[in-house]
């Protein structure tokens, strides 16, 4: 077994099929898709694939150590996860190709009208693990 993460973006891949921003879904939309996230991990729970997973808030700052006393925090000028990172998936899986499998499967989570996002997903194998990275594509 091999751990995974599945990173969501909300920029910086390539655009999905259907690009429309989640601040423009409708409630309706919304609660689909993280009904169609709150399944897919389920089913990896009871398949012991599943790890952890999180959705990320908008909110985020940047932290530095900075000698004594309190440490500087800044909203930017820097390029931010909060900018970048929607949430993220931990995967325990056999292999590369199943971490490949399961990422595209995730892809088709529903967005606008109903229809799969087919959004890029970042497949990475944590530090240690050996994985083939070639890039896959599902239709």
């Amino acid at each position: 077994m091999a751990k995974y993460l599945l990173l969501k973006h909300y920029r910086g891949a390539p655009a999905p099929v259907n690009n429309v921003p989640m601040d423009r879904w409708t409630p309706e939309e919304i609660s689909a898709h993280v009904q169609y996230m709150n399944d897919f991990a389920a089913r990896l729970e009871k398949s012991g694939e599943f790890v952890d997973g999180q959705a990320l808030a908008p909110e985020g700052s940047w932290v530095r150590y900075d000698g004594e006393g309190r440490p500087p925090v800044t909203d930017g000028p820097f390029a931010e996860t909060k900018d970048l990172i929607a949430g993220w998936m931990v995967i325990d899986v056999d292999s590369h190709e199943r971490a490949v499998e399961l990422a595209g499967e995730l892809s088709a989570a529903p967005g606008a009208g109903g229809k799969p996002i087919h959004e890029w997903l970042e497949v990475r194998p944590f530090l240690g693990a050996k994985a083939d990275t070639t890039e896959c594509t599902f239709k």
